[in-house]
Parts: structure tokens; sequence; C-alpha cells
């Protein structure tokens, strides 16, 4: 299966990692369908700089904006500032969102490496990311309001 990504999306994900290198980063993938258009930033609560715990608050508040847009929350993505882009033992203990999107951001190699999970019932299956210029969002979904 692939997922579109918009170019803009990818871009802020990974400066969002860079950013907070080396601790890592959280946020939630917005769009419709398989499209992902944009990422939110959310605060991450962890002290352990080798680990994530998104702010609630910025997750419920996330998804009413998104709400408001017609958008969806599809997912989440969070960075590996300094191993592969593929989901810890730790990540697949704490995925409790069944069905949704996980993006993982590794900073270890440049250009960074960014990679695209689904969790199901057997644990997280790896999908195919598509890298969309921001002028195809538009046709391929985006819901302007």
């Amino acid at each position: 299966m692939n997922v579109a990504i918009g170019r803009r999306a990818h871009e802020d994900i990974v400066r969002h990692a860079r950013e907070t290198a080396p601790a890592e980063c959280c946020g939630l993938l917005i769009g419709t369908g398989e499209s992902i258009i944009e990422a939110a930033r959310t605060n991450n609560l962890a002290s352990d700089p080798d680990r994530f715990e998104m702010d609630p608050a910025d997750h419920i508040r996330t998804r009413r904006q998104a709400r408001t847009r017609r958008l969806d929350v599809l997912g989440f993505y969070h960075s590996h500032p300094r191993s592969p882009a593929v989901p810890s033992a730790r990540d697949r203990a704490e995925a409790w969102y069944p069905d949704y999107l996980y993006l993982i951001v590794s900073l270890r190699t440049d250009p960074a490496e960014v990679r695209l999970y689904r969790l199901n019932a057997d644990g997280f299956v790896e999908l195919q990311l598509d890298l969309q210029g921001d002028e195809q969002r538009a046709m391929n979904g985006e819901r302007k309001t």
C-alpha cells in the first residue's frame, strides 16, 4: 500500500527532528484517506531524550483543529536521532492506535531516513511513502478551508 506525503509535511517533520536532536521529537500526521497533508508538532513530555511522550493537550487540540477543517489525524510521527527509522521494542509496546500510521525519521544518515508503518493486529507493517510536491496535494484530496 502506498501513502502520499506532501513535500512540505515531509520537510517539516525532518526539520522538527533536527531542531530537537539529540532528543526525540513527536507530532501528528494530518490529512485525508491515504494522503498526509501536514505535520502538527506536539510537545514531548518525556524527560529521557531517547523516548517521547506526546502532550495529551496538544493531541486533543490538534484533533479538534483538524476536525474543524474536515481533515483527519491519520497517525503519528517521532524521531530516532541515533538509530534507524524502524520501530523499537518500546515503540511497539507503546503503540495504542491500531490502523493508524506511524512515521519514524532517523537522523543517523544524511539525508534523514523517513519510513512509514501501519499498526495492525500483528504489529507494524511497513508502507511505501510517496513524496509529492505541494501542488499535487490539492489534486489528491486536500480540502481547502
